[in-house]
């Protein structure tokens, strides 16, 4: 069976604790490696090995850092298929979602080579008799990432990327779902020239976590999760006097005006609702037509597309829409939270509870749901399902779909589908939501802009890549100057006035 270990100082280590957790393969539902569970101990020794390399890393010119994010590009081009193929074993997302997973991680490592231009400060000459005024950009020193199972690539190189191209050492602690990825991803920084030290895996639990939150050399923390575990990350992290952003769940509405292209809007949620078996924290599982005759058109466009979903290991091909859940337990509470939705009285138009694949029972995969008539205190509406499930909640007007959206606890991301500009632009202007798409299902910014969510999708003051992410990974120094003139009139020299 396999082992995997931790990345540390630019090699695979092997775990010295003894305690080891399961990977599993989400199609058969087996055991395909074990990995190792990080005690404490080395974790803090990770840390101060990342505290060691950051020194001179941090003092490396920014034109330099630039070149290694130029060469991480080139090498995961070069390996982009291995890549894929070994995120898709682990996660079970078919290989067009898993490089789209690489590319938008990809994305964000393009845009970090642009470091030296993200990282000038500012000068203010003659701000006052003979003083000048300038500010600097200097990175944090060791910082932790804490990242998800459903994009193990896209999320670490998200976080990392930004804090290696502005200095900082980094320790990340991936899901250990799906591990290997970030393991590869760290070999190849290391290949590109970043020096060892400066980019640590350290694979584990709670105790890793916690480690990581309470350690004095760590600086600054970024989560992607669960809002319940993002809040308590935020809250532990900032009462040890670090800096966090730490962003949490989503359950982001759609909504269908009644002028709006309903094909397209049907193909759209296709898309957004299943794509990656719903494992996206922007996934549209909110459907809300507006008006009774909208609602209808919706739902008979919609049944046909959810009956020709193929679910199926990503083994059968690029014609596959989607493949399991990342887990047994992920399973469970998804069919579990359907069956709620059925006995809280919405209406399971399509219901694929009993979906079994010959050859893969074992597997954690779910067929595709659709609900309608679903209202806004039934659990399916509230609680984020991360799952294939849409839900159709029917609105009689757009005030009340509008209200919908904003009275939700979530704030990720929405989408209005519409052909009335006027309707559009009242939608992105009053919206309370970080992420707005019109005509659009998934509005997630490209790599430079930022990414999150308002309300409880998102603890913290700064989003992730873009702008922000250099923000949040460095802190400003602003430094007063004065020169006195040590020249008298003749152009004799004072040295007195030097004293």
């Amino acid at each position: 069976m396999k082992k995997i270990g931790h990345f540390i100082n630019g090699a695979e280590v092997d775990g010295t604790t003894g305690r080891y957790s399961d990977v599993f393969n989400p199609a058969t539902g087996e055991v395909q490696a074990h990995l190792a569970v990080a005690s404490a101990d080395e974790v803090n020794d990770a840390v101060a090995k990342a505290a060691a390399a950051q020194e001179a890393w941090g003092a490396t010119n920014p034109q330099k850092r630039g070149r290694v994010m130029m060469a991480m590009v080139q090498l995961m081009n070069r390996d982009m298929d291995k890549l894929a193929e070994a995120l898709s074993r682990e996660h079970g997302k078919t290989i067009p979602d898993a490089k789209g997973d690489l590319q938008r991680g990809l994305e964000v490592i393009e845009y970090c080579i642009g470091a030296p231009q993200m990282l000038k400060g500012d000068y203010t000459d003659n701000a006052g008799p003979g003083i000048d005024m300038y500010s600097m950009r200097q990175p944090l020193g060791v910082v932790a990432s804490i990242m998800p199972f459903n994009f193990p690539a896209m999320m670490p190189l998200w976080h990392v990327g930004p804090a290696l191209a502005c200095g900082n050492s980094v320790v990340l602690k991936p899901s250990e779902r799906d591990p290997s990825v970030p393991m590869m991803l760290a070999e190849l920084f290391v290949e590109a020239g970043l020096p060892e030290g400066c980019f640590q895996v350290v694979n584990g639990d709670k105790e890793a976590v916690d480690t990581l939150l309470d350690n004095e050399t760590i600086m600054g923390v970024s989560f992607v999760g669960s809002t319940p575990i993002a809040q308590y990350i935020y809250a532990r992290a900032t009462a040890n006097g670090k800096r966090a952003q730490c962003f949490g769940g989503a359950k982001n509405h759609m909504i269908i005006m009644p002028d709006a292209d309903i094909d397209q809007a049907a193909d759209a949620l296709i898309g957004a609702g299943f794509g990656a078996a719903g494992e996206r924290c922007m996934a549209i599982s909110v459907a809300v037509p507006v008006g009774e005759e909208t609602a209808d058109r919706l739902i008979d466009a919609l049944v046909p597309r959810v009956e020709k979903l193929r679910v199926a290991p990503y083994t059968d091909g690029n014609d596959v829409d989607y493949g399991p859940v990342v887990t047994g337990e992920a399973k469970q509470r998804i069919l579990g939270l359907i069956n709620s939705g059925v006995e809280q009285g919405a209406k399971l138009v399509v219901d694929n509870r009993d979906f079994s694949l010959q050859g893969y029972e074992n597997g954690f995969f779910v067929g595709p749901h659709l609900f309608d008539n679903v209202t806004t205190d039934m659990d399916i509406y509230t609680q984020e399902i991360f799952g294939p499930v849409l839900s159709v909640v029917r609105a009689k007007t757009y005030e009340e779909a509008i209200g919908m959206a904003m009275d939700h606890e979530y704030g990720n991301g929405t989408a209005i589908y519409t052909r009335d500009g006027d309707t559009a632009r009242d939608f992105a202007h009053r919206i309370n939501i970080g992420m707005v798409g019109i005509n659009v299902p998934i509005p997630v910014p490209l790599a430079y802009h930022t990414f999150g969510g308002w309300k409880k999708s998102m603890f913290g003051d700064l989003n992730q890549h873009g702008p922000d992410s250099f923000k949040f990974y460095t802190r400003t120094k602003t430094v007063t100057s004065r020169w006195p003139s040590g020249i008298k009139e003749g152009g004799e020299f004072n040295f007195k006035a030097m004293d």
